[in-house]
């Protein structure tokens, strides 16, 4: 499942995303977002390469559980997990390196 340009307005579950397989982004933020908008060709540049890696757009907002049991503050914030582990995340990425940065071989 690679880059998704559409967020989801149903959240996973935080047990849901702990037991995906592999690697996983999860990308937190708003489709109003200037800064979300932003990273978007980023974010797609970034994953264009790797397919195998799960993308996961997620509409976050006050009172989101899945974005709170990250603690995500600022968006866009992208984070890689691997098998429920984070490995590392981005917060407000401004360049492709940031994003691919996130990305160890998959």
């Amino acid at each position: 499942m690679p880059f998704t340009d559409t967020y989801a307005t149903v959240e996973p579950s935080r047990a849901q995303v702990d037991a995906l397989p592999g690697l996983t982004v999860l990308e937190f933020g708003a489709p109003w977002c200037a800064h979300c908008r932003a990273a978007q060709p980023l974010v797609a540049q970034a994953l264009a390469p790797m397919p195998q890696v799960r993308h996961i757009r997620i509409e976050d907002g006050p009172g989101r559980p899945l974005g709170r049991s990250f603690r995500v503050k600022l968006w866009p914030t992208l984070i890689a997990v691997r098998d429920g582990v984070e490995l590392a995340r981005a917060v407000r990425p401004a360049t492709v390196d940031a994003v691919a940065g996130l990305l160890p071989s998959a």
